[in-house]
């Protein structure tokens, strides 16, 4: 049975299967991440707020609210979906969703678009929690929407690789902490790379976070390092190149099946 968009209801069931799962435990899941990132803001906007200027009229707490929200959203895009695969198989229960009749494509939609929607719930709590705090204003809500939707959906994406590769939970963080959080944390979310030396502003235009955040931040403010367009076009290209491996993952069944 498939529904008037083409989607199938199994994956609309395993969908909200997987939504139901981070949502059982929100405080754990919503709540602390939205908690983290407002300490980040309190603490760096106040040590730094009359030392730091990125860009003309932006106050640097202004500034650094979006990258705040777009770390959200990536971190804890990945988390749902590398911990929900990396759980299903040390409790076993990964034969049944092999045994589902879902083809390969249809397990990546729905995984991937659970960790979108955790991601997008995070980063929707961190704007409303802050917005209080900080002026903000909305420059270019498309693209605010667009890098954040496809921000979640490479890091569900690389969520999804990373746990068909891992085989326990100590290596989804070790994943987390070695990859994710310093590609994170070296993406601009602190900073602008114009303030960087040559080679330091070289390696981060290497880093395929720095133009989600750098993207999503210009939908804000309408000033970033990088033109919008080339960004989404790197991101989006970086969404196909990671889909088409976690796909191919899938298909074949690597450490899926024994």
């Amino acid at each position: 049975m498939r529904l008037k968009l083409g989607i199938s209801s199994s994956v609309v069931t395993l969908f909200l299967k997987e939504v139901r799962r981070f949502w059982r435990v929100s405080v754990q899941t919503v709540a602390a991440p939205v908690l983290t990132a407002l300490l980040y803001l309190l603490i760096f906007g106040h040590v730094l707020e009359e030392h730091v200027k990125v860009y003309e009229a932006i106050a640097y707490t202004s500034f650094l609210l979006p990258g705040l929200i777009m770390m959200s959203v990536l971190q804890n895009a990945f988390a749902n979906s590398s911990s929900s695969l990396v759980q299903s198989k040390m409790t076993g229960s990964l034969v049944f969703l092999l045994l589902a009749p879902l083809s390969h494509l249809e397990i990546f939609t729905a995984y991937v678009l659970a960790a979108i929607v955790r991601g997008l719930c995070v980063g929707a709590g961190v704007l409303v929690v802050t917005v209080w705090f900080v002026p903000l204003v909305f420059a270019a809500p498309f693209w605010i929407f667009c890098f954040a939707l496809f921000g979640a959906a490479i890091l569900g994406t690389l969520g999804l690789i990373a746990g068909i590769w891992a085989e326990r939970v100590d290596q989804i963080a070790a994943f987390q902490n070695f990859i994710i959080m310093p590609a994170t944390f070296l993406a601009g979310v602190f900073y602008s790379t114009h303030s960087l030396p040559p080679i330091w502003k070289t390696i981060s235009r290497l880093n395929p976070f720095f133009y989600m955040v750098d993207g999503f931040r210009y939908g804000f403010f309408g000033a970033s390092d990088i033109d919008p367009l080339e960004s989404f076009s790197i991101i989006f290209l970086t969404f196909l190149v990671l889909a088409a491996i976690a796909l191919r993952m899938l298909k074949t069944g690597y450490k899926l099946r024994h």
